[in-house]
């Protein structure tokens, strides 16, 4: 078995674990859309929005960060940048 690259390795976790709270959260809100609608869809007038948008925008909004954390951020690339940055500054 060949070794694992201890970086690559942290990567993979962080993409794999973004795709696992993607496929809840899409499980889960159909799942309250679903029974938002089977409840004959009332709502509050004074509420503009039914109640489940609340629950997809704040847990979007995790999701969020969780995505950019797992295929934005390249924290090994940042390192790097800012190692040479400080090192450029001695010269």
């Amino acid at each position: 078995m060949e070794p694992k690259d201890d970086i690559l390795w942290h990567l993979a976790k962080k993409r794999a674990g973004f795709k696992r709270h993607l496929i809840s959260y899409v499980i889960v809100n159909s799942f309250l859309w679903t029974v938002w609608f089977a409840s004959g869809r009332e709502y509050d007038q004074n509420d503009y929005l039914p109640w489940p948008v609340w629950v997809m925008l704040w847990w979007g909004v995790g999701l969020a960060f969780n995505y950019v954390n797992a295929y934005v951020v390249n924290t090994k690339d940042a390192i790097e940048k800012e190692y040479q940055k400080l090192k450029n500054q001695q010269s």
